[in-house]
């Protein structure tokens, strides 16, 4: 666990943790950080307190006593989200302190109760202020759907410090940087990548709300942003602010100068084609990513789709309906309404069609609203003529997708 200090009075714990599945769900590859930060002020808050992974509190005890904070003196819990990554040493802290408060949210609170039994709470409203002494006052601001209905952010006045909790966040462990003026051009590189592999798994759903979250943050004078997960901002906040209001474009249709091919083929017929699209691409300096499903992972998927201005849907039909794999893919993408893309589709058929009437079906169903190309089917293995036409889907989708390109 990582101990460091972010200003006068301010410091965070933080731990990498592997080889989980985040939310019991998304893999992630390059591990996930949990913070929490301690406010000393006369009285003591702790904020999002987590704990290891394996349960053990004293982990979270000690490194508290190395900062210069005995737990007994902690006198309040911020829960900014109840979810049990940020909560879930509540009730190991009850059984050595029994009269600290809860402060959060009306929805949090009800949780609060009902996952821990706790009734000493108070709840907090937008505006309402905590003053801990010696300058320290928080004040906290209701963000909900961000992406749980109970979320706030919490806001230190003194030094102007916004601890987002989920908000500003990104997958991927920290190792010796921890804050974004120290990061050399290929730890850059890195947390952009797994800042929109954690927008588009655990956001991208609520992006409506995620766009009035960064609103808000806009209306606060802030110095440094201090997330759940990932790195702190404190040279220029003002970039993963923007970051996010990139990564809600693309939940909307924009994306990169880039296309994910989403394709599967059962006896190799669909894969001719889709070895012809590659070398058109390649020809107009496009980049791709070619993701084989069902082999390519749910986070891995639905991060490259996101980030994509493009979508190339290569799959054929399979008992009178999309290639299952793809189908499963779409949906995903659905449930987590990455609306608005520009995309072409084409595949093979034996003795029958019946893909394109279910990819309809999907697209009607999950109301993305994505701006399709044309499809292309052809019976059978690919013959000159449907490759003429698959490239002619191909570069209309190249053009398609210039006016949605976000860099």
């Amino acid at each position: 666990m990582k101990k460091l200090k972010i200003a006068d009075g301010i410091h965070m714990l933080s731990m990498n943790v592997e080889d989980i599945l985040f939310e019991g769900i998304w893999e992630i590859a390059n591990g996930v950080t949990l913070n929490s930060y301690i406010v000393q002020g006369e009285k003591t808050a702790i904020i999002d307190g987590v704990i290891g992974w394996d349960g053990i509190p004293e982990t979270l005890y000690r490194n508290l006593a190395e900062i210069g904070v005995d737990p007994k003196k902690i006198d309040y819990l911020i829960v900014n989200h109840m979810e049990p990554d940020h909560s879930g040493w509540i009730s190991n802290f009850r059984k050595i302190k029994d009269d600290f408060t809860i402060i959060c949210t009306d929805q949090a609170g009800k949780m609060v109760s009902s996952f821990y039994g706790e009734d000493r709470i108070k709840i907090v409203k937008e505006g309402d202020t905590l003053d801990l002494g010696r300058g320290k006052v928080l004040s906290f601001h209701p963000v909900p759907n961000v992406h749980w209905p109970d979320t706030m952010y919490t806001y230190e006045r003194g030094t102007k410090t916004l601890f987002s909790c989920d908000m500003f966040g990104a997958f991927g462990r920290l190792g010796e940087h921890c804050f974004d003026d120290e990061l050399t051009p290929e730890e850059m590189d890195f947390f952009e990548a797994e800042g929109i592999r954690y927008y588009s798994n655990v956001m991208a759903t609520f992006t409506p709300s995620v766009k009035r979250a960064i609103e808000k943050a806009k209306t606060l004078e802030i110095k440094t942003i201090a997330p759940g997960h990932g790195l702190v901002y404190r040279k220029n906040p003002q970039k993963i602010i923007a970051d996010y209001v990139r990564f809600s474009r693309y939940a909307e249709g924009a994306g990169k100068r880039e296309v994910t091919i989403l394709w599967g083929s059962m006896y190799g017929m669909t894969a001719k084609a889709v070895e012809h699209t590659e070398g058109i691409l390649q020809r107009e300096g496009v980049k791709y990513h070619k993701l084989e499903m069902p082999l390519e992972s749910e986070s891995e998927m639905v991060a490259t789709a996101f980030r994509s201005a493009g979508i190339i849907i290569a799959a054929p039909t399979y008992e009178y309906k999309l290639f299952p794999p793809v189908a499963a893919a779409l949906n995903e993408l659905g449930r987590k309404k990455i609306a608005g893309k520009t995309a072409f589709r084409f595949g093979s058929y034996g003795w029958s069609g019946g893909a394109e009437k279910e990819l309809q079906e999907i697209m009607e169903r999950t109301n993305l609203k994505w701006d399709f190309v044309e499809s292309v089917e052809f019976e059978g293995a690919p013959k000159k003529e449907d490759l003429i036409r698959v490239e002619a889907g191909v570069l209309e989708l190249i053009g398609k997708m210039k006016e949605k390109t976000v860099e």
